[in-house]
Formats: C-alpha cells, sequence, structure tokens
C-alpha cells in the first residue's frame, strides 16, 4: 500500500507525519520493505527471503533508493555519465556527509596517533589490516576465500586448497596494494599518481590486456544488472578522471574525502576492470595519512553494496552508499579499538627505526649476506647512530632470521630477490652441516 491508501484506512486517527515516521521506522527495523520512490512509494510485508536478507539499517531516504533500484530493469530509464553530477560538487562547499555525521564519525575513529608520522597508525595494525581489509574488500567481488585461508595466504604464503587462482591473485594483489599505501608515509596523498598505481597493483595478473593495469581505458565497459551506460571516449575519461582527482584532493576532511572516492570513482569506471577495488583502497588514504581508523568492509553486506553503487550509477543518489559508509566505518572503528587494545604499545624502537630496517635488511638479502653479527652491522652502520647500533643489529638479525616467502614483501623485496637469498641460506647450512 501507499501512504495515500493507508491515511484512508487509518480515516483520519493519524496524521500524516505521523504515518510516514512510523513506517519509515519499520522499514528500518526490517518489518516493512519498499517499492518504487518518492508519492510512488508502496510499503510491503516482507517474504521470509527478505526477513533473512542480511541487510543494513537504513535511512528514509536509502530506504528509498533501495527501492527504486530493486524495480525491474525494464521500468529503470537508461542513463549515461552526468558529468553535472561532478561538476556540481565544490570541494568544502558542497557535503555529501551531514557535519553531526562527519563528527561522530572523527569521534570514534580518532586514535592515539592523531599528531604522531602519517601511518603510523596504520602500521601498529598492519597484520590485522592486510588480511581484513583484503579479504572483505576481495569478498565483495565475490571471493569465495575464507578469512582465515586469506590469514595463511597473507602469512605463510599458502594458497588455499580448491580455490581459483585468480581468486589467490586478487587477495596478493591486496595486500601489495595495501602495503602500498601505508609505506608511502607523509608522501601518501589522493592524487593521480597513487589512483593509478594502485590499480595496477590491484589488477596485476588479473587483466586479459596486461597492459592496462594503470592506465585509463580505452575501451567500452557496461555494468552487470543496471541500466547505465558509462562513458566510451577516452579523451573524456582523461578529462573527467582528472577532474575528480583534483575535486577529491581539494577537500579537506578525510571523511569527505574517503566518501567522495567511494562515490566518483566508480561512477566514472576509469579502468577497464577493477573499479570498485580501487575505489576501497582509495578511500583509505585520507584515514591512513590522518591517523584515523581505517575502512576494512568487514561485514558489509555485499546486496547493500552493490545497491548503494546502482542509486549513485543510475539516480546520482549518494544516500544508501551514505547509510552503508557509515555504517561499514562504525564497525571498522570499534573493531579496530580493540585490535589496538589487543596489541597494547608499539616498540618504539622498531618504529623508529623502520625506514633503516627495510634498507638495511634489502642490502643484506640483494647482497646475498648472512644473518650475522659482523655482516649485519658493516651495513647498518652507515644507517644508524653509533649509540643505537647494538640494538639494531639485534633486531635486524631477529627479523632476518624470521624472513619468510609470507612476509619479506614487508621489507620491499622482490620474490626473485627473497628466492635467491633463501637457496643461498640453504646451500650455506647444508655446507656447513
Amino acid at each position: 500500500m501507499g501512504v495515500e491508501e493507508l491515511l484512508r484506512l487509518f480515516q483520519g486517527e493519524v496524521s500524516r507525519r505521523t504515518l510516514q515516521r512510523r513506517l519509515s521506522a519499520l522499514v528500518q527495523s526490517g518489518r516493512l520493505i519498499t517499492e518504487g520512490g518518492g508519492p510512488s512509494t508502496v510499503y510491503l510485508l516482507p517474504t521470509r527471503g527478505d526477513l533473512n536478507e542480511k541487510y543494513i539499517p537504513l535511512s528514509p531516504s536509502g530506504a528509498e533508493v533501495r527501492g527504486l533500484v530493486r524495480r525491474p530493469q525494464t521500468e529503470r530509464t537508461p542513463v549515461s555519465y552526468n558529468r553535472e553530477f561532478l561538476d556540481q560538487y565544490r570541494p568544502n562547499e558542497s557535503r555529501y556527509l551531514t557535519a553531526d555525521t562527519i563528527a561522530y564519525l572523527a569521534r570514534i575513529g580518532a586514535t592515539a596517533d592523531l599528531e604522531r608520522p602519517a601511518g603510523t597508525y596504520a602500521r601498529h595494525i598492519l597484520n590485522r589490516l592486510l588480511v581484513e581489509l583484503s579479504w572483505a574488500s576481495s569478498r565483495l567481488e565475490g571471493n569465495t576465500y575464507s578469512l582465515l585461508d586469506t590469514e595463511r595466504l597473507i602469512q605463510f604464503g599458502e594458497a588455499a586448497e580448491g580455490k581459483d587462482a585468480i581468486e589467490t591473485q586478487m587477495i596478493l594483489n591486496h595486500k601489495a596494494a595495501i602495503e602500498f599505501i601505508v609505506d608511502q608515509g607523509d608522501e601518501l596523498a589522493f592524487d593521480r599518481q597513487t589512483v593509478l598505481n594502485l590499480h595496477a597493483l590491484l589488477s596485476d595478473n588479473l587483466l586479459p590486456d596486461q597492459t592496462a593495469g594503470g592506465r585509463l581505458r580505452r575501451i567500452a565497459v557496461g555494468i552487470h544488472d543496471s541500466v547505465y551506460h558509462p562513458l566510451e571516449l577516452p579523451p573524456l575519461i582523461e578529462e573527467y578522471f582528472q577532474q575528480v582527482v583534483d575535486t577529491g584532493a581539494a577537500i579537506h576532511n578525510p571523511f569527505e574525502q574517503a566518501f567522495f572516492a567511494m562515490v566518483h570513482l566508480p561512477y566514472l569506471q576509469p579502468f577497464e576492470d577493477v573499479n570498485k577495488r580501487v575505489s576501497r583502497l582509495a578511500a583509505n588514504i585520507p584515514f591512513i595519512r590522518k591517523n584515523l581508523s581505517p575502512l576494512s568492509f568487514m561485514d558489509v553486506p555485499e546486496r547493500a553494496y552493490v545497491e548503494g553503487l546502482l542509486g549513485v550509477y543510475e539516480l546520482n543518489r549518494v544516500e544508501l552508499l551514505r547509510d552503508v559508509f557509515v555504517w561499514a566505518y562504525e564497525r571498522s572503528a570499534k573493531r579496530y579499538v580493540a585490535v589496538r587494545q589487543s596489541l597494547g604499545e608499539p616498540d618504539r624502537f622498531r618504529l623508529r627505526f623502520r625506514n633503516e630496517l627495510t634498507d638495511v635488511i634489502g642490502n643484506i638479502v640483494r647482497g646475498g649476506l648472512a644473518p650475522a653479527v659482523e655482516a649485519v652491522t658493516k651495513v647498518a652502520r652507515d644507517h644508524v647512530p653509533a649509540e643505537h647500533l647494538d640494538d639494531f643489529v639485534r633486531m635486524t638479525i631477529n627479523d632476518l632470521e624470521n624472513l619468510h616467502e609470507g612476509n619479506f614483501a614487508r621489507f620491499r623485496l622482490r620474490p626473485s630477490e627473497f628466492q635467491a637469498w633463501s637457496k643461498m641460506q640453504r646451500r650455506s647450512d647444508e655446507d656447513n652441516f
């Protein structure tokens, strides 16, 4: 039934405003569902399938968007890219997130590292972030790896049995992309170079045309189960991509910037594939730069996320995707507060000499040197003050002795470099034995 029919049914016993408020509450609680939108919105009792569906609480406008994008495709008007949607957005004047929402997210996303160098907080929780963001973002693409399988792959290099190689590659690509943005430190920015390189990392070995990684698309693409038709002309894709990047970079608030990336990168579809993955990693750039809790997308229902994007694609409406974003960030922030507490205070010595450690281990491995005190001291002497040299050497040797195929990327080593060094160490051990 629609609102008018319900008002006639109640025969004046309830006002229109009260009825609409109660209907919205019932929709948000899942006791009613909607079809259509605006004055034509119809309220229905959910079927058993609807009751079992995993979704998120919705605002009235988010529920309206969901109703509109759930209509059969034959009832949805085909649309193309609307540049006015981007042109109308003015950084730091326009706003997709309300002031109250931003204040709430800032409060729950704050960490003890806000005043420390960029990326400090992300490095504290890196092990957990690599697993959870890689798994959750891949799951939104239909990847069937479990969270435990993902952890084994990332930490020990063990691919899950029975899984397609594409799924394994997808998760490893996420790991590389996350490490890339965490490692950038003060140089991390929402800019053209970073977004292009995120695509190159996330699409590695997954595209039919290997040269398309990190390159704006030159072919037409379509959106599955949507009436939206993205741009096809490469010059326009180039022009609008630069506008998206420049506009996003000019946004001061990290939450608004993150959500802008989640809206406009998928909407433009600047790459042949992997656009949504790029947007999810790009949304984390402002959080990592500002040492805020990252957005892992853990527990986000795939259908809610996809329908939120359909609202952007077909209607240029952000309300449903905004509901998903706020709900997901709230879940992530609470999760990482608990994670951070469980980890305790980080090793400040390791944090201080993190870059030096990476350089020294890189030199040791590439030089084919043994993890011995003399060799490590000789290399480290040029990187660390004399008063810290002994402690640094002990830390470096410990890391070298625990270096394996599942963690060498943390020291910016290539697989071939690690494999050659590892083989050399095994041969040396055998000779000594």
